[in-house]
Parts: structure tokens; sequence; C-alpha cells
């Protein structure tokens, strides 16, 4: 089964993540998706899956800058714009194996998902 983890490196719960995967001895892929890109169409079965909602990230300076304009009225197809524009609005980590899809780092989840 093939474990990608997608983010940007300079991200510490990313560091978190890897780390957490190094230790329990899960082989993956990093994609950075800053530097790699992301596609919609990936983004759209990610929000299919977690909801757009936990996709985007709200909680980072990227997000917070935006003009009230671009953060009001939110919604599916302007989140997932927003995230192929700017990758930093993703939310990070997104883990990816199998039927695994998992968003942000718990080490509890990431057990619990039988990746390790």
């Amino acid at each position: 089964m093939t474990v990608t983890l997608h983010g940007i490196p300079n991200c510490d719960t990313m560091k978190k993540a890897r780390t957490w995967l190094d230790d329990h001895q899960v082989a993956y892929a990093f994609h950075d998706y800053k530097k790699a890109g992301i596609d919609a169409e990936t983004l759209r079965q990610w929000c299919g899956v977690l909801g757009w909602e936990t996709v985007l990230n709200r909680q980072g300076t990227t997000f917070r800058k935006l003009p009230d304009a671009d953060r009001n009225d939110m919604n599916e197809d302007k989140a997932i714009a927003l995230m192929v524009a700017q990758p930093s609005m993703i939310k990070r980590p997104i883990l990816q194996s199998g039927y695994v899809l998992l968003a942000g780092f718990k080490p509890d989840t990431y057990l619990e998902s039988g990746i390790s």
C-alpha cells in the first residue's frame, strides 16, 4: 500500500507527521504541493471525502490575509479555486493511502488508520 503525505516541508505539523511516519517505519512519498502544485480534481476528491470545510485551512495566515470579499460566501467551488491558486491554504498534512484519507496530524488517528 502506497502512502503519500501531501503538504509543504517547512510546516511544523508536517515535520511531526514525517517524524511519526519515520519512527513507525512507514515508507511514504512526499508531495510538496507548493512546488509540484495540486489540481482541482484531486482537491475535489478530497473535499468529497473530508468536506471542503476540513480541507481548506482557514486558520493559516494566507487565508486570514485574504480580502473579506474572497472569504465571504465560501462554498466548495470557491474553496477549491483558492486552494489551487494558493496551495498553502490546504490543511496540512493530507495523508493518502489506499482508502485512507486523513487531514491534519494526530498520532492516535494515524495509528488507528492502520498505516503503521
